[in-house]
């Protein structure tokens, strides 16, 4: 493998006209994040996308661990259109991209086989957010989804931030939004990451550790939309209880993991009391030492391994082959608007959708 990390005025290399353009009268801009403890953190405003983070292996050496591109076309025009992007306004897929809100039918942008994925092709990733970084640890994000953008209703305020822990390697992401006619909301983090480091190509993660604090999850068809049941993980390959690698069971003839072509599940996380932040999964790479925890509110997290990365080029010549990165995508259900029993994700006028995801880096010890 070619290490693909330069050097430069930053642990990334990025260069911040290289992320400079106007679009529809906003500009895009690059924004370097850093803490008391060395960690590194790049962001676009363009789908707040998160082209680098920079953390130290066991013996200190820093490596990008996120897939991302080096400059704002990438971003732009890249084969994975959410690749480590903020998603809205509704996270994951829902069902043939209709669903109806309190006797008002709603038809989405099909952008997924046959459903709506991610919020539709110019959902929240695709778009300038206002951003503004009030200081080296910081940056903060807004923007307002017009009532009817992608078939959702209401005119959906939202604001973001990113926020480096001065104690702790740890990315801290916090959403807010409110409405003015009820809606549904499902925001969440695509971050494609590889503890390795990225690299041409960049290592599969089938060795990464990995535990899910779940019992549950939630199955899919042939198509990727939840059953409507909600199964035990206990003696299948969906349980990851206590540390499996991620390739030790993956190309089991196992129905799921044939219809998500591998991992590409909505884990049912075990919650002491509803919307409390805790921990949701930890990752582990052997090699490197890096480590990864996710806590989050949110009721679910959806594991993707990266299955249709087909190898093509990102940040500094870094290429993405299938598997390469690893998702912990904290959210609400897939198709929760069209399972009734499901947590609902509807958000009305005068109430505030809270979500908070932390990311938290270290080192085996």
């Amino acid at each position: 493998m070619i290490n693909t990390t330069p050097k430069g005025s930053n642990l990334s290399g990025l260069d911040r006209k290289d992320f400079q353009k106007d679009i529809d009268n906003k500009r895009t801009d690059l924004f370097i994040l850093t803490n008391a403890k060395g960690m590194e953190v790049a962001v676009t405003n363009y789908g707040c996308a998160i082209v680098s983070i920079m953390v130290p292996d066991k013996n200190g050496k820093y490596a990008n661990v996120i897939l991302g591109h080096d400059n704002i076309e990438g971003v732009i025009n890249s084969p994975e259109p959410f690749l480590s992007t903020t998603i809205g306004r509704y996270g994951n897929r829902i069902a043939k991209g209709h669903f109806t809100l309190y006797g008002e039918k709603h038809q989405l942008t099909i952008n997924n086989g046959p459903n709506s994925l991610h919020g539709g092709p110019t959902g929240f990733h695709a778009r300038v957010w206002d951003a503004i970084q009030p200081d080296p640890s910081t940056v903060k994000f807004h923007y307002v989804s017009a009532d009817g953008e992608e078939g959702f209703p209401g005119k959906l305020k939202v604001n973001m931030t990113y926020h480096l822990d001065s104690e702790e390697n740890a990315l801290i992401i916090d959403y807010r939004a409110t409405t003015d006619k009820a809606t549904i909301v499902n925001l969440t983090n695509h971050g494609f990451f590889n503890l390795a480091g990225i690299s041409n190509p960049t290592p599969t993660v089938l060795n990464n550790i990995v535990t899910i604090n779940a019992d549950f999850y939630v199955p899919i068809d042939e198509v990727s939309i939840p059953t409507g049941e909600i199964l035990k993980v206990e003696g299948t390959p969906m349980d990851f209880r206590t540390p499996h690698t991620i390739g030790e069971r993956i190309d089991e003839p196992f129905q799921q993991l044939i219809n998500g072509t591998g991992y590409d599940h909505c884990y049912v996380l075990n919650k002491p009391e509803a919307e409390c932040l805790t921990l949701a999964a930890t990752c582990t790479e052997p090699e490197s030492g890096r480590t990864m925890e996710v806590y989050t509110t949110e009721t679910g997290v959806q594991l993707y391994t990266g299955n249709w990365l087909n190898g093509f080029e990102g940040t500094h010549g870094a290429t993405y082959p299938a598997r390469s990165a690893i998702c912990f995508e904290a959210q609400r259900f897939p198709d929760t608007p069209n399972k009734a029993h499901f947590p609902s994700a509807v958000l009305l006028p005068g109430d505030e959708y809270q979500q908070k995801t932390v990311y938290k880096f270290g080192i085996v010890e």
